[in-house]
């Protein structure tokens, strides 16, 4: 039986973005600010690209989802993609978009600190309902730095263009990490939800019996049952707790091993065993590391 799901549609240049869109063609091949009033999505279209995407959307009539997640733009939020990051619209009625989308090639960065940078921010792996909510102020910030990015890109190309857009859109992304840093403090609540129901299911996983078999988990699964992307959980962990997801998980295992160590007559290599090592030195390294001493040190430092 041949599946519904619409076929993915790589957009491998910002001009293919354009045509798709509808919209008149770049003034510049590798960097575009879109005006999302001017084109109409449609339906039942998966899209990816081979560049980054800024967008500052409303939506009516219709839903934008990833994987099996969906959400709805009817207040306007920040949604941020990276390269060959797939997005499906879903949708039985036309959908209508407001705001502004900012693309940019990651060939435009090259030879600046940005090219590094970007792919540092965590947000860019995001899925889109974790998406940035801004207040009214923060709104007009964004559009009016987009508007001011686009009124650079149209303008005559000199000696100068490239630096001054570049510019632009490290500060727009600077301020955008700003709001998100803001989103987790004032979303308190729902994030101390998460990080309680995280450091549970972290507890319940190395105190089971998956670890020899299984080995840790990954990311992706952590954050998969808390329907979470590991980027948001880790970036949300590390606001409120100062240690990132992989650390937790790091922490979390030592501190089973100094329960193991201190409570049990297992050897080391039989800890090493229980906590997913293969090889029992691979564990004394990792513990040292983290314990400043050796396993055994620990052992007969508190007996």
């Amino acid at each position: 039986m041949k599946s519904s799901r619409p076929p993915l549609n790589h957009l491998r240049s910002i001009s293919a973005l354009h045509q798709t869109l509808q919209v008149p063609k770049p003034t510049h091949p590798l960097i575009s600010v879109v005006d999302l009033r001017d084109m109409q999505a449609r339906t039942q279209q998966t899209i990816s690209y081979s560049f980054y995407t800024i967008a500052f959307k409303k939506l009516t009539g219709g839903q934008l989802r990833y994987g099996q997640q969906h959400y709805d733009f009817d207040e306007g939020v920040l949604i941020f993609t990276a390269p060959h990051q797939a997005v499906r619209l879903e949708s039985e009625v036309p959908v209508m978009l407001e705001g502004c989308l900012v693309v940019v090639h990651p060939d435009f960065l090259q030879g600046y600190p940005l090219a590094r940078k970007i792919t540092e921010y965590g947000f860019f792996g995001y899925a889109v309902n974790e998406a940035l909510h801004l207040s009214a102020a923060e709104q007009q910030q964004v559009l009016d730095m987009m508007q001011r990015l686009a009124q650079e890109v149209a303008a005559p190309i000199t000696a100068f263009t490239q630096d001054l857009l570049v510019a632009h859109l490290d500060l727009l992304l600077t301020y955008c990490n700003q709001f998100y840093h803001r989103q987790f403090l004032t979303r308190r609540a729902a994030s101390h939800d998460v990080v309680s129901r995280f450091e549970q299911l972290l507890a319940e996983y190395v105190a089971g019996d998956q670890l020899p078999s299984h080995g840790l988990p990954s990311m992706q699964e952590l954050a998969g049952q808390l329907n979470l992307s590991a980027n948001y959980l880790s970036d949300l962990l590390r606001t409120h707790t100062g240690l990132t997801a992989r650390q937790h998980v790091q922490q979390k295992l030592l501190d089973y091993a100094k329960q193991l160590l201190t409570t049990t007559t297992l050897s080391v290599g039989e800890v090493a065993y229980r906590l997913g090592f293969e090889h029992s030195q691979s564990f004394s390294k990792f513990f040292k590391q983290h314990a400043a001493v050796s396993p055994l040190q620990y052992r007969l430092s508190v007996h």
